[in-house]
């Protein structure tokens, strides 16, 4: 994404990149404390690997854990279901957001700060640094708590 920059007077800057079908995929989570979760990898996600994610999270955060997802079917996949009914739905707190409502998840603020802040003008010639890119930004926000605890703020809801 093209944020504003700096640049000679009368002169545009532009930004060139080779458009490819290439992508990666990335998860992540927050909390109220100001912690970040964030994984990358090279494929789209599936139910299983969002279960692994959730494992992670529950053996990081103590307590109970609230999980703000939207609608997608991948959501709704028969391995989390599985996954809840083994027994993580004592600590898992589940909340599906409607589709239209992105500013009610507080973890929608973390992905506009990194693009708009974090990764803002990055032109990545290939896959293997976008990714150490992105890595290296979520690296950054772990120690910038302030910006993830505003993100609930911004979300309102109450904490």
């Amino acid at each position: 994404m093209a944020v504003g920059t700096w640049a000679p007077v009368r002169q545009t800057p532009v930004l060139c990149v080779k458009l490819t079908r290439d992508h990666l995929s990335a998860i992540s989570g927050i909390t109220p404390d100001g912690r970040l979760f964030l994984q990358v990898r090279r494929v789209a996600y599936d139910a299983d690997a969002v279960v692994a994610f959730l494992r992670v999270l529950l053996r990081k955060i103590p307590g109970k854990v609230l999980i703000i997802w939207d609608g997608s079917t991948i959501h709704r996949a028969q391995p989390i279901k599985d996954f809840l009914k083994r027994g993580a739905a004592r600590r898992l707190w589940l909340e599906q957001l409607p589709g239209y409502a992105p500013d009610l998840n507080p973890d929608e603020g973390i992905w506009n700060y990194l693009k708009r802040v974090e990764l803002a003008n990055v032109c990545a010639p290939d896959l293997d640094t976008l990714q150490a890119d992105l890595i290296r930004a979520r690296e950054r926000l772990r120690h910038k708590r302030h910006i993830i605890r505003s993100c609930f703020a911004l979300s309102g809801l109450p904490v």
